[in-house]
């Protein structure tokens, strides 16, 4: 498939903002959770600025999911189709997740002026909840556009879902440590940080690892044979069915040699695993440098993660190239 790159950003900025927004709710809820009373002062802020990033990031990347569209003007009308289609459901629970997280902004701006102290702690960590639920069944949605697609097999593999799921949390992850001041927190907490980061790192690589290695060795599950609807049959091609390329030419037969995409994924392993990875250990070795340290390896860990989406696409073969 044909890398479209506004779709190759949106992925990204949207996945690290979702997973923001899961680590957002639940930081919010956990107060609640663990029989609490209600977080104030610095607590609130830091909440309102991961709901604020995470917004952002959510909205710039479902706008540069409109630079690809033919007529973007009535990108609306997607939104009619949510009982059939997963990019329907994705734009409906979208806005949704935003709707809840302007409630939960409005609420926290209410209590830092002490108006809203006594519900801070009684509302917010329902919409907390279903804000959390909301951005999960956003990131699933998103998944479920390429893995229900049933002529691209690399896209219907189980891991799709999991995997972006995972580089949701992992890309928030990173995004919420870039904010967080480090040189308050203890030792203990400092080896807590370190110990998520790598098990994160280690899961998205992991996972990632299995995908490529599952895909490089799939079928297709069809043959030109099936094609051409003579399936139990060898078909060769005397010779193309366009004299000219076209747009399934451009679109679903664009391929990137396996000798280009070895070393892309390495690029892209060492990006958007090990590179956080080091930095937490660094981080944790002297919290000085935990802030540029980790705005640096966020940094590069999304264009470990854009590499990786563009090889999502370009790996992804399309059964109509078989007429070809």
């Amino acid at each position: 498939m044909h890398p479209a790159f506004s779709v190759i950003l949106f992925t990204t900025l949207s996945g690290a903002g979702y997973g923001l927004l899961l680590w957002a709710g639940g930081l919010i809820l956990l107060p609640a959770l663990q029989g609490r009373a209600p977080a104030h002062g610095a607590v609130v802020v830091l909440w309102g600025m991961l709901l604020v990033l995470g917004l952002m990031l959510t909205t710039a990347g479902l706008l540069s999911s409109m630079l690809h569209l033919g007529k973007p003007m009535r990108a609306w009308r997607a939104f009619s189709q949510w009982r059939t289609s997963w990019l329907s459901r994705e734009g409906v629970f979208a806005v949704l997740t935003a709707i809840v997280v302007l409630a939960l902004l409005a609420l926290i701006g209410a209590a830092m002026l002490g108006h809203a102290l006594p519900s801070l702690g009684m509302i917010a960590p329902v919409l907390a909840a279903i804000m959390l639920l909301l951005a999960l069944c956003t990131i699933v949605s998103t998944a479920m556009i390429y893995a229900s697609l049933k002529p691209i097999p690399a896209w219907r593999h189980p891991l799709v879902v999991p995997v972006y799921l995972v580089f949701a949390v992992f890309t928030g992850w990173l995004v919420l440590m870039t904010l967080v001041n480090w040189s308050v927190l203890s030792d203990e907490a400092l080896g807590v940080i370190v110990l998520v980061t790598f098990a994160l790192a280690l899961i998205a690589g992991t996972l990632k690892l299995a995908y490529w290695y599952r895909i490089d060795r799939q079928p297709l599950g069809a043959t030109r044979g099936d094609a051409v609807g003579l399936p139990g049959r060898e078909v060769g091609v005397f010779e193309r069915p366009h004299t000219q390329d076209n747009y399934l030419n451009r679109e679903m037969g664009f391929v990137v040699a396996r000798k280009h995409a070895r070393p892309l994924r390495a690029i892209s392993l060492a990006l958007f695993a090990l590179v956080p990875a080091v930095a937490a250990w660094l981080a944790w070795a002297n919290p000085d440098w935990a802030g540029p340290v980790f705005t640096l390896a966020t940094l590069l860990a999304l264009v470990g993660v854009l590499v990786e989406r563009w090889l999502f696409f370009a790996q992804a073969r399309h059964l109509v190239t078989l007429y070809y």
